[in-house]
Formats: C-alpha cells, structure tokens, sequence
C-alpha cells in the first residue's frame, strides 16, 4: 500500500465517484478502478459500495477513512517541516470572518504580501462554524473566526474584544423592539446568537427578518433603512460609517475575535510572520 492509494481512496470518497476521482486525479477511469479493486483485495474489505451513479462509502471504509486523512496529514507535514526555510516560503491558507475584513486587516495583507513575496498567501471567507471545521481538518493553516474562542480547543494566538451595537440607517426607538426589522446572518453566526439572546431576555421573538449571508447586503439593507442589525462597531467604515448605532446591554455588548490555529508543534516559518505581523499590527 502506497501513499497514492490512500490519496486515490480519498479522493473517491470526497468526490463520490470513481469518474469524479479520475477527473480530479488526471487519471484514466479504469485505472482507478483497477487500483481501487486492488487495494480492497489487499485490505479483505469492500470500502465503496458500487451504484449506478457513483459510489457510496461502507462502514469498514469510513473507518479506514479515518486513518487515510491522519496518515495523509502527516505525510504532508512532514514533507513542510523538511521544505521549511528561514525565509517564510511556500503556502499559507487564511481563513477570515467578513467582519475582520472591515478594519486593518487588508492592511495587515499587503504588508505581509510586499515583505513575503514568496509565500503563496490564500483567503477564504466563511462563518465562524466553517472555518474551525476547515482548520480542524487541514484546509486551513488558520483563521479568525468570532465567538466564545476560549472555549474551544484551539490555541489562540491573537484575541480581541470587539464592542456589538445595533446599527440602523435611521433614527429609531431601541425599546420598539417588537416593531424592528432585522437583518442577520444564516444559523450558527454568533451576532445572530447574540441578538436572539437579547431580544430573549425582553421577551421578544426573533420572527421579523431577512436572512443574508454577505456583510455588505447586511449593511446595505441597513443603510436603505429597510433593516436594522446587530454587528461590531468596527464595520462603521467608508460608505457606512453615516449609520445610526445605538448601544445593547452590557450583558451582550461584547464578543471575541481571534486568531486560531490546530495544537501542533510544528508552524511553518510563512505562518509564524503572519501571526506576528497581526499580533503588532493588530486588527
């Protein structure tokens, strides 16, 4: 058994199809059959059921598959540690909640791009939820993400307190709670939490609202006056620093912002300037 088998195996099991697999692989389809079937023979265990479209994963398959993603993470970071420099190089994967991108850290970005210029630097954006997944499972080196960051198992190598306040493009009476129209974020968004908390605590219901899942539909909404919100005083940038904002109870006025990472000890030279840069920098 090779590491390209156990690439090959995972491969067909995140795509669902051994088509898929040799598409991504640039492989010849019977090829991947061919070396599939012989790792089930050297393995006695059927992993993938067959089906008309695509392939479904048997039990003792999801088992092996815990094991595959271990063995390939390894591999892979074994072979960083020997490549690592002195001189930040290779990749670096940065996960970011949009809230973070309204301060200092596209700032932070290109200061850290102009002085590693030999780092392939990459963002994505999600919700917090995403993005501690993403890092857990080593598709990303990191990410700042919101919520009660102590809590988790992460190590934390940068943390903020970002102050929450309720933002409106007009003038508006906070106790008329039962009258606003809100918009927040899909299902898992700590602000969301934040405001149902709130709002439960005075009795009120979240029913009146529009779900939407970009910060800048958020805030244009709000700046229409269509909507109010519940976000980090931090976003009152450019076109939205105009916004009405009137303050919540302290018992809900605050939230973390952070930098996280996995518990390993190894951190690659590229990762290890990044988080310095933010830490001196700051958001």
């Amino acid at each position: 058994m090779e590491l390209s088998d156990l690439k090959l195996f995972q491969a067909i099991a995140e795509e669902g199809s051994i088509s898929g697999a040799a598409k991504r692989l640039e492989y010849v389809q019977s090829n991947v059959t061919a070396r599939l079937r012989k790792l089930e023979d050297e393995l006695g265990v059927l992993l993938f059921y067959r089906k008309p479209k695509g392939v479904q994963i048997t039990e003792k398959g999801e088992l092996f598959r815990k094991y595959v993603v271990s063995i390939l993470q390894m591999a892979d970071e074994s072979i960083k540690i020997l490549q690592d420099h002195d001189q930040p190089t290779g990749s670096l994967k940065i996960g970011v909640v949009e809230t973070v991108t309204c301060g200092n850290f596209m700032n932070l970005i290109a200061s850290y791009q102009s002085k590693y210029e030999q780092v392939a630097l990459s963002l994505q954006t999600g919700n917090s939820v995403e993005l501690m997944d993403k890092v857990k499972n080593f598709e990303l080196d990191a990410a700042f993400v919101t919520g009660k960051l102590n809590a988790t198992n992460f190590v934390i190598d940068y943390l903020v307190t970002d102050e929450l306040v309720i933002l409106s493009g007009r003038a508006l009476e906070v106790s008329a709670l039962r009258e606003q129209k809100w918009a927040i974020s899909p299902a898992g968004c700590p602000f969301r939490v934040k405001l149902e908390q709130w709002l439960k605590g005075e009795g009120v219901a979240l029913s009146n609202f529009i779900e939407i899942s970009s910060l800048e539909t958020i805030l244009g909404s709000v700046k229409a006056g269509l909507t109010s919100t519940l976000l980090p005083k931090s976003v009152l940038k450019g076109a939205y620093e105009d916004l009405h904002v009137y303050p919540v109870p302290e018992a809900y006025q605050y939230i973390e912002t952070g930098l996280i990472r996995r518990r390993e000890e190894y951190m690659s030279n590229a990762y290890k300037s990044f988080a310095n840069l933010v830490k001196e920098g700051g958001l």
